[in-house]
């Protein structure tokens, strides 16, 4: 059981690491977070094939420096996050991943800001993993069903679950140290 748990939190942290490693890592870590996912198995793998396109569509459509956009997809909503040079490519980024198959909705939270650093992508690494051992922790929030992205301290929470357990993971992240915002992007399952 032990065993179990320690994969099954393994393969939540993997999910959460954002950009190169997560897509190469993500097919090993499928079968363990689906053990534990309220999403079908058919939908986990729609959300890494959402991800994995629109790494591909936005890197060839935004070759220029100036352009950082990591894309979350959990259960067929996008969730678009990093730093873009304006509003016009802002825009685009959200058409060219809006275009994807199966894509159902993208929340576009991109800022017209100059590339973060190495420093501030490092900080909010270690901020998502002190809110996940947070959920961990706390027994009214389901930590292996909510995906956590940070960017610049900002807090975004997706998944599928109840008002109760939204309001819980939500308080988790608030009283997180270092968090600025939090911005709940749940499906309701009651």
């Amino acid at each position: 059981m032990k065993n179990r748990l320690a994969l099954s939190v393994l393969a939540v942290a993997l999910s959460q690491v954002a950009g190169c490693a997560a897509v190469v890592v993500g097919g090993a870590a499928t079968g363990a977070a689906v053990s534990v996912d309220r999403r079908t198995a058919g939908v986990v793998v729609s959300d890494q094939e959402i991800e994995l396109r629109a790494f591909n569509r936005l890197r060839e459509n935004f070759p220029a420096n100036g352009f950082s956009v990591s894309a979350t997809s959990y259960n067929r909503q996008v969730l678009l996050t990093g730093q873009v040079p304006d509003e016009t490519t802002r825009t685009k980024a959200e058409e060219v991943v809006r275009a994807i198959p199966d894509v159902r909705k993208v929340f576009n939270e991109t800022a017209i800001s100059g590339v973060t650093s190495l420093t501030s992508d490092s900080n909010d690494t270690a901020l998502t993993a002190k809110i996940k051992t947070g959920m961990l922790r706390d027994d009214r929030v389901p930590g292996t069903k909510v995906k956590i992205v940070t960017e610049a301290g900002v807090v975004y929470l997706m998944g599928l679950l109840s008002h109760a357990e939204a309001d819980a993971a939500a308080e988790v992240a608030s009283n997180t140290s270092g968090v600025t915002k939090v911005v709940k992007l749940f499906e309701y399952i009651n």
